[in-house]
Order: structure tokens, then sequence, then C-alpha cells
């Protein structure tokens, strides 16, 4: 029987918004091994809007996480309030710096970071059943919010990030790109991805992994 597995996404564009490529690529291995993938975001506005051409902040335009997201989902997406732990046998969330403003406030206020409401509910409630979760790039800062103290989570080998992510109780472990960190009691699988690629295939080595190893746990 295929898995059925929930992709939370936090916009659309690495600046301000989910990661295209991890992304895409998350999407493209469940795909290839048969799952069955319901994507979600959170329908609340982006903390800002970032051009992505010249990196600068657009102070005069404000764009809603969930209508972003579509793009990247051909339109077939939820709001993350209709996401129920019931349906679904694991959960993944691609990086991007959406996943530390949108999902999150990590990008603003690091270890003292307040999880968005609805996405954490659904989450907690992946976690609490037993079911695996895998976050990928920036997106394990959320780790201990989601599991509890303690986790094994990584976001490469950034030794700033990484102590911020201690900070919120979490036990950060150095990883390579083209690897994933597995804490088996969590259930918790993590990649750095583009917090240390420098191509789309060095990405993608580290999220073919975790795709596997997600859905093995699942």
């Amino acid at each position: 029987m295929s898995k059925r597995v929930a992709v939370v996404l936090s916009g659309c564009g690495f600046y301000d918004g989910a990661e295209i490529y991890e992304a895409t690529l998350t999407l493209l291995h469940l795909s290839q091994a048969g799952a069955q993938v319901q994507c979600f975001a959170p329908d609340i506005p982006q903390m800002h809007v970032v051009n992505h051409l010249t990196g600068e902040v657009v102070a005069d335009e404000t764009r809603n996480v969930l209508v972003e997201a579509a793009r990247l989902t051909r339109g077939n997406i939820k709001a993350v309030t209709a996401a129920h732990e019931k349906d679904f046998d694991a959960l993944i969330v691609p990086g991007g710096f959406g996943a530390a403003k949108n999902l999150c406030d990590f990008a603003i206020n690091g270890a003292a970071m307040q999880v968005q409401k609805d996405f954490l509910a659904f989450a907690q409630s992946m976690h609490k059943a037993g079911k695996p979760v895998g976050l990928i790039c920036i997106a394990p800062a959320m780790a201990a919010a989601i599991c509890g103290g303690g986790v094994k989570t990584t976001i490469g080998d950034d030794a700033g990030t990484a102590a911020a992510v201690n900070a919120t109780g979490a036990k950060h472990c150095e990883c390579a790109v083209q690897d994933i960190c597995v804490d088996r009691d969590k259930k918790l699988v993590t990649t750095p991805a583009y917090m240390l690629a420098q191509s789309i295939a060095e990405a993608d080595t580290g999220i073919k992994k975790l795709v596997a190893e997600v859905l093995a746990l699942a």
C-alpha cells in the first residue's frame, strides 16, 4: 500500500518562501516512490516579499503564503488547517527562508522563535502519533518545537546556526550535504540541502536519501 505523505510549503522562492528546487526534488522522489502526496501551506501573509533578482525587500508589496505555494503545486494545495494526522503516514517540510520566516520566525528571533500555530499543531500531532517527519535545509530549526527537547537534527555545519538550534533544545549533528541525520527514537529525518549545496545535484543527494528514509520509517 502506498504511503500517504503531507508536504508543507512556506511560499515560493528561497528568499521569502519555499526553496523551489528542494520542494520540486521532494515531490519528484515521493512520486517516483509511489507515495500519495498532498501539499499544504498556511493561509497567512508572508513576512515580507523579496525581489529575487536583486535580493531586496519590496516594501510596498504583500503576498499570501498559500497562494504563492500554489505556484509550486500547479494549484493542488490546501490550507494547513485542513491537514489531519489520521489522513497521513508522514510529513516532509522543504526549506527556503520561508520556513524560517513564515512557518516560524527563526530568521528574526533565533532560538526564541515562535512556530506558526496551525502548522505546529499539525506537525506535533504527526509526531505524537509516532509518524515520521522530514525537515530540509533550515526547517530543522523547528525540530525541538515539533519533536521535543533532545531531538537529533542538522542544518549542516554552520556553527552560529547550529548554536541557535541547540539553544532551542535540539541536539545538532554536523552533516555533509549528501547525508542525512536520523533520530530513530523520535522518527525525525533531516538534511542540509541548500544550507550547504552548491548545485541542484548536490541538494538532490541528501533529499533523495531523506525521502527514502522517511518512507521507510512510515
